[in-house]
């Protein structure tokens, strides 16, 4: 009777593995019956369930983490096993970070967090276009909150690097903002390594205005003064590819002025520029952010510019497009002293992480 649990257990095991391994072959069209969000909750849950088996994080670990010492990024006074890291947006509650760290990431951002649990917008609110690998999202920053995501981050059991994305609160006026932003910042900085200031999203009404030069003068201006005087915590921003130029210009000068530590660039468009997928679809889905390979080369355009901007001074977290190692490559080429997946995770699966290092290794 054991030598039969045991053959059995086997075979779930390995059939796990392989599944995981063959992601496009097995999970993903199972995934891509599903509604989107509900796809994501599942694979959530199923990973949440499925490290609980003994042994397994030490063999997913060893089979996508790469190790090498050519692959270490020190920024910001912290260092990065590797480049590639999970966006913000996936692991929005510090559910999964643990379990994400095994996939070879060198590091993870969880959140958009707000202070107060929200439910976000109206579903369905996420959508895949496949012809474009991209995904349209609409999400609101829905999460339970700062309270619950403390919690989960105080059971951190990895030597991941945590970076922590902060919001505000979708019924806070945005000259209020800088209050959300703050009780946050509080909550947060002690539990995670850097964290990101999301002045950029498309779905939270006027949040994208607070990448104005008056707003963003104030929010960080008092962001600096706590975290200055109290946590000494690196600060990044999250940017918009639908600014201009000069906008960026703007943005710059308190970055500098404010002696934040970086930028990451870029959050979702709304635009809707070179969609192979039909007109007709895109207007039913109707607004949300745009991210996946459409927004690569605006995403890339942002970066380049940003590095010649400051004469690759200001560290750049890429994110936007990223469906390839290549792309990855690509990137860094352009001034990124890291970069993000998320879309791209979810078209070519794990495996993405271990072929951008592999990647760079061999460049």
């Amino acid at each position: 009777m054991s030598l039969f649990l045991s053959s059995k257990f086997l075979l779930i095991f390995t059939i796990i593995i392989l599944s995981i391994m063959l992601y496009k072959v097995f999970i993903r069209p199972f995934l891509f019956l599903l509604q989107p969000e509900s796809a994501h909750h599942l694979s959530l849950f199923s990973l949440k369930l499925v490290f609980k088996i003994p042994f397994l994080r030490r063999l997913i670990s060893s089979i996508y983490c790469v190790n090498n010492k050519k692959l270490e990024r020190k920024l910001f006074g912290l260092l990065f096993k590797n480049p590639v890291g999970l966006a913000a947006g996936f692991d929005k509650d510090a559910k999964v970070f643990n379990e994400f760290s095994s996939f070879g990431f060198g590091f993870i951002e969880i959140g958009t967090v707000t202070p107060l649990p929200q439910a976000g917008n109206v579903k369905p609110r996420l959508f895949r276009l496949r012809e474009d690998e991209a995904i349209v999202n609409r999400m609101g920053f829905n999460n339970e909150g700062v309270e619950k995501v403390v919690k989960r981050l105080r059971k951190k059991y990895t030597d991941i690097i945590i970076g922590g994305n902060i919001g505000k609160n979708k019924i806070t006026p945005n000259e209020f903002a800088d209050k959300d932003y703050l009780m946050c910042f509080k909550k947060i900085a002690p539990h995670v390594d850097y964290l990101v200031l999301n002045i950029s999203s498309p779905n939270t009404p006027d949040l994208v205005e607070l990448q104005n030069k008056s707003y963003l003068h104030n929010l960080l201006s008092k962001i600096q003064s706590l975290n200055l005087n109290k946590y000494n915590k690196p600060v990044l921003i999250k940017i918009s590819p639908d600014l201009n130029f000069s906008q960026i210009d703007e943005v710059l000068e308190l970055v500098h002025q404010f002696k934040i530590d970086g930028i990451i660039a870029t959050n979702t468009t709304s635009k809707r520029n070179s969609l192979i997928t039909s007109k007709n679809i895109i207007d039913d889905i109707g607004n949300g952010g745009l991210s996946g390979q459409p927004i690569y080369a605006r995403s890339k355009s942002v970066v380049s510019y940003i590095s010649e901007k400051t004469n690759g001074s200001l560290p750049i977290i890429a994110v936007g497009g990223i469906v390839k190692s290549e792309d990855a490559v690509e990137m860094l080429n352009a001034g990124a002293s890291l970069v993000q997946i998320y879309t791209g995770l979810i078209y070519t699966g794990p495996t993405l992480v271990k072929e951008i290092n592999k990647k760079l290794l061999q460049a």
